[in-house]
C-alpha cells in the first residue's frame, strides 16, 4: 500500500514538473514590422513562461535567427533577428524549442506604409494645435469607463478622467482646419492604466493606445482622417520613462532593466546646464540621466542594450503603423543622451522628412541652444535633435504679460539666436498642459494676451497654442484646473463653445483674433516662414520686417497703455525699393500722414505689406 502511495506521488511530482516547464507565449513585441524598412535587424521581446534553455528557429530564408538573450525569471525572452532587405509581406512562423517542449507563433510582416501623405515633418510653415484628448471631446460616450480600468483618482474634479477621446478629436477636425491650425499634437494616447491617467505620460503597455481613448486602428484612422484635410500629427513620445503599474514592474525583464531599485529609486536632479557646462561633474549628469522624474515613474536604464532596442523599435513601429508627421519628446534631458542621439538619428534617417521636438524645460538660450542638433559650439557631441521647446520665449511673451517686463527683453531674446544651429526650429508658445494660461497671467488685461499671441504667430519659430486658447480660457495655476474640459465637448454641457452662438462675447473676440492671425500665417507665407530683421524698441515699439524673396512686410507692436505715432520713414532705408500698400492687420484707417507717420492705438499692433 505504501508503495503505491509513494509511486502516485512520484507520477503526480512528474508530470506536475513536465506541466511547469511547458513553454509558453503570450505577447511578442513589436508585434509586426513592415517591408521596405531601413531598420530590417529587430530584437523580439517575447513575454511567456518558462522560457530557459530554449532554442529559436524559422524555416524561412528571409528571415535570420541570431543570439539569444535568456532572463533568469524565464518569462522573457529577447531574440535578434534580421530581415532581407527585399522580404515580403506574409506571416512568418518561428518555432521556441526545449527539451520537454515548444511552442510556435507567428510574426507578420506587413507592406510598407510610406507615402506621400505620410512622415511628412512639421515645420515654420506651421502652427501647432496641442490637445489633451481626455479634456478635449467626448466622441463615443462607451468607451468612458472600461472593465478592468480603475483610476483611484475618479471623483476628484480636478484629477479625474472627463471622457474626452480619439473620436471627439476626429469630429473636430474640420473646425481645427477652418481656424487656420496646421499640425495637432496629442498628449500621448497609450495605455495608462493607472492613477492620474488622464494626462497620458505614465505608460503601462507601449503597443497600444488606452481603451478609454479608443484603440490602435482609431488612432491610425485619425491621422489618415488629419491627412485628408491637409492636417498633421505630432506624437507625444516618452522615452524616459514608465508606470510603477506596468506589469514589468513585478517581474522586470533584467535587473538594471530600469535605473535603481522600486521602493528605492534614486531622485532627479534638474539642472538641465550639466550637459553644456564645461566644467560639469560625472556625478551630476549620473543624477539627470538616471534619477526618477517622479516616484512613480520608473526611469529607463538605455545603457542595457535590450531596453535601449525596444524603445527604437516601438518609437519606429508608430511612425510606420500611424504615419504620424513628427514626435514630440517628453522630459528630453533626463534620459541618457548618447541613446536620445542614436534614437533620433534612427528615426530621421528612416523619415528623411520627419521632425523631432525635444521638451528642454530651461529658459536660457545659452543652455537649451545646446541640445540642438549640429550647434557650432558642441563640437564633442551632436545631438541630432532638429527642434527645441522655446521655453525662453515662453518666459519672455508671460513677463510681458503680466507687466513684469517690455518689448525690449523679447527683442533682446531674438537677439540671442545666434546661439542655436535655426532658430527657426523652435517650437514657440505662451502656454501649454504644463504651465499657467496666459489668459490667467494677463489677469483681465486681453490686449496685452493679444500681443503676446501676435508676436507668437507673426516672428520667428513654430508656434504652438494650447487647446480653449482660441476662447480665452483662463483656469489657474493647477495642472488638473488648467486642463480644464472645452465647453460643449461633453454630454450634458450647457452650451458649445465650438461655435459661435455658443461662444460669449470675450470668447468671440479672441477667437475671431487668433482665427484672423492664423489665416494671415496661411495666405502670406513670409510672415511664417520670412526672414526676420528686427529693431531695438523705442518707447516700448517694437518694429520688425518679415520677408522673403516675394515679399515684405512691416510689424508693428505699441506695449504702451497710450496710444503712439511711429516715424516709418526709415523703411526706405531698409528696403528701398518699397513703399507701404496696405495694412493686412489692424485698424485699416487713413493712418499714414504726408510725412510717413503712422498711428497705433494703445496695446495693438498692425501689419503693412509693402510693394515695388
Amino acid at each position: 500500500m505504501i508503495r503505491k502511495i509513494v509511486a502516485i506521488v512520484v507520477l503526480f511530482l512528474s508530470v506536475n514538473v513536465l506541466f511547469s516547464q511547458e513553454l509558453r507565449v503570450s505577447k511578442v513585441e513589436p508585434p509586426n514590422w513592415w517591408s521596405g524598412m531601413k531598420y530590417n535587424s529587430l530584437q523580439l521581446m517575447i513575454y511567456g513562461e518558462n522560457l530557459i534553455d530554449v532554442s529559436l528557429s524559422s524555416d524561412n530564408e528571409q528571415i535570420s535567427v541570431g543570439k539569444i538573450y535568456e532572463t533568469e525569471s524565464g518569462k522573457y525572452l529577447f531574440v535578434d533577428i534580421d530581415l532581407d532587405e527585399n522580404i515580403q509581406p506574409e506571416d512568418y512562423s518561428f518555432k521556441i524549442s526545449s527539451t520537454e517542449s515548444e511552442v510556435d507563433f507567428t510574426f507578420p510582416v506587413f507592406p510598407s506604409n510610406k507615402n506621400e501623405k505620410n512622415h511628412k515633418g512639421f515645420d515654420n510653415g506651421d502652427a501647432i494645435y496641442l490637445v489633451m484628448p481626455d479634456r478635449f471631446v467626448n466622441g463615443d460616450t462607451s468607451n468612458d469607463f472600461v472593465e478592468g480600468y480603475v483610476d483611484k483618482f475618479q471623483g476628484n474634479p480636478t484629477q479625474e478622467r472627463k471622457g474626452g477621446d480619439l473620436q471627439g478629436i476626429i469630429d473636430k477636425l474640420p473646425y481645427l482646419k477652418d481656424l487656420g491650425f496646421t499640425t495637432i499634437w496629442m498628449n500621448p494616447v497609450v495605455e495608462n492604466n493607472t492613477f492620474r491617467s488622464y494626462h497620458g505620460y505614465a505608460a503601462t503597455d507601449f503597443y497600444n493606445v488606452d481603451p478609454r481613448l479608443g484603440n490602435n486602428e482609431l488612432y491610425k484612422k485619425i491621422v489618415d482622417e488629419a491627412h485628408n484635410f491637409d492636417l498633421k500629427i505630432i506624437m507625444d513620445h516618452v522615452a524616459n520613462h514608465f508606470s510603477i503599474d506596468h506589469p514589468w514592474t513585478k517581474s522586470l525583464p533584467f535587473d538594471d532593466w530600469i535605473n535603481g531599485e522600486i521602493g528605492n529609486n534614486p531622485k532627479a536632479n534638474h539642472h538641465k546646464m550639466i550637459f553644456t557646462d564645461p566644467y560639469s561633474d560625472s556625478l551630476n549628469i549620473k543624477q539627470i540621466e538616471q534619477g526618477w522624474f517622479v516616484d512613480y515613474m520608473p526611469d529607463f536604464n538605455q545603457s542595457n542594450q535590450h531596453v535601449a532596442k525596444y524603445i527604437i523599435q516601438n518609437t519606429l513601429w508608430w511612425c510606420e503603423f500611424s504615419g504620424i508627421d513628427g514626435i514630440r519628446e517628453d522630459t528630453y534631458p533626463y534620459a541618457q543622451q548618447d541613446f536620445m542621439s542614436d534614437l533620433n538619428s534612427v528615426v530621421l534617417t528612416e523619415y528623411t522628412n520627419f521632425n523631432i521636438v525635444g521638451e528642454v524645460w530651461t529658459g536660457d538660450p545659452v543652455f537649451l541652444a545646446g541640445y540642438q542638433k549640429n550647434n557650432p559650439l558642441r563640437n564633442d557631441f551632436d545631438t541630432n535633435l532638429p527642434a527645441l521647446t522655446d521655453f525662453g520665449l515662453r518666459d519672455e511673451l508671460r513677463r510681458f504679460v503680466r507687466n513684469e517686463s517690455g518689448l525690449f527683453k523679447i527683442y533682446e531674446l531674438f537677439a540671442k539666436d545666434y546661439l542655436y544651429s535655426n532658430p527657426d526650429n523652435l517650437v514657440t508658445f505662451v502656454d501649454n498642459h504644463d504651465v499657467e494660461r496666459i489668459m490667467f497671467n494677463a489677469n483681465g488685461n486681453v490686449d496685452r494676451a493679444k500681443l503676446a499671441y501676435f508676436i507668437l504667430l507673426t516672428s520667428r519659430g513654430i508656434p504652438q497654442i494650447f487647446y480653449g486658447s482660441e476662447i480665452g480660457m483662463i483656469e489657474n495655476e493647477d495642472h488638473g484646473t488648467l486642463r480644464a474640459k472645452f465647453p460643449g465637448g461633453f454630454p450634458g454641457d450647457e452650451r458649445d463653445a465650438f461655435t459661435e452662438e455658443g461662444r460669449t462675447d470675450y470668447e468671440n473676440d479672441i477667437f475671431d483674433f487668433m482665427k484672423t492671425l492664423l489665416h494671415i500665417r496661411l495666405d502670406h507665407p513670409a510672415i511664417s516662414q520670412g526672414k526676420l530683421k528686427h529693431f531695438p524698441p523705442d518707447n516700448n515699439i517694437y518694429i520688425y520686417f518679415k520677408y522673403d524673396k516675394q515679399n515684405v512686410y512691416l510689424l508693428l507692436v505699441n506695449g504702451n497703455e497710450t496710444d503712439e505715432t511711429v516715424d516709418i520713414d526709415f523703411v526706405k532705408e531698409v528696403f528701398p525699393k518699397h513703399k507701404l500698400v496696405k495694412v493686412i492687420f489692424g485698424e485699416d484707417e487713413n493712418d499714414r500722414s504726408a510725412n510717413n507717420y503712422v498711428h497705433l492705438p494703445a496695446m495693438s499692433a498692425k501689419i503693412y505689406k509693402l510693394s515695388r
